[in-house]
């Protein structure tokens, strides 16, 4: 699984900042004058819920080899904007997949894994030499299959993904998904996401730590 950052809001007067942007629309609200702290600023409307001026920057991410069952989960958040690998175009002679920790550490299961897997692939040839367009050999493809997607979503319905995503209940790979998404947008905007960040960090360190030890 890879996420990157890809394009963040850029505000075009003063630092360039997102955090500038949503200071400045915040204080039009109260016909306020910036006091050189925005983040001093933006906290107290955080805290207050005044939530709405951080929907004013976004954030644009591309995420590689997740899923198409966590891709499924990703796209019911619908404020927000996909593009997405399309099956119908791309031929998935040799798909990747993404299995999930269960099966890779039973052998068994890996090994029926295997066995379904070179079933799909031989299918979807099979049925392309048949001349069956891409768009109806996709149909044997399961969700386990790899996926591309580029999303963009602004910084409120950030807020609300990792608060929803990052936690026990959430399914395992849109949870990494989330951290990974949160750790790469957070040094770009930290006022707007350091307290959640901070929360989240406290409350399931197994989920950032799980994390750190894969990139190091």
């Amino acid at each position: 699984m890879e996420v990157e950052l890809i394009a963040i809001t850029r505000y075009l007067r003063g630092d360039g900042s997102p955090e500038a942007l949503l200071e400045y629309a915040g204080r039009v609200c109260y016909r306020s004058e910036s006091r050189g702290d925005p983040a001093s600023f933006l906290r107290a409307r955080i805290r207050e819920g005044h939530e709405s001026l951080i929907e004013h920057a976004s954030a644009t991410f591309e995420i590689r080899g997740i899923s198409r069952a966590c891709s499924h989960q990703l796209v019911r958040h619908r404020l927000a904007s996909y593009s997405q690998e399309s099956q119908r175009y791309v031929s998935m002679d040799d798909p990747e997949w993404v299995l999930p920790p269960s099966i890779l550490a039973d052998d068994e299961a890996r090994r029926i894994w295997d066995r379904f897997a070179e079933t799909v692939r031989e299918t979807y040839r099979a049925l392309r030499a048949r001349g069956i367009k891409k768009e109806d050999a996709r149909f044997v493809l399961p969700n386990a299959t790899a996926t591309r997607i580029v999303v963009t979503m602004n910084f409120r319905e950030l807020r609300h993904v990792f608060r929803l995503r990052i936690s026990p209940e959430a399914q395992w790979e849109i949870r990494e998904v989330a951290v990974r998404m949160l750790e790469a947008v957070y040094p770009y905007a930290p006022t707007v996401f350091g307290d959640l960040r901070e929360e989240l960090r406290q409350k399931y360190p197994e989920f950032f730590a799980h994390l750190s030890e894969k990139e190091s």
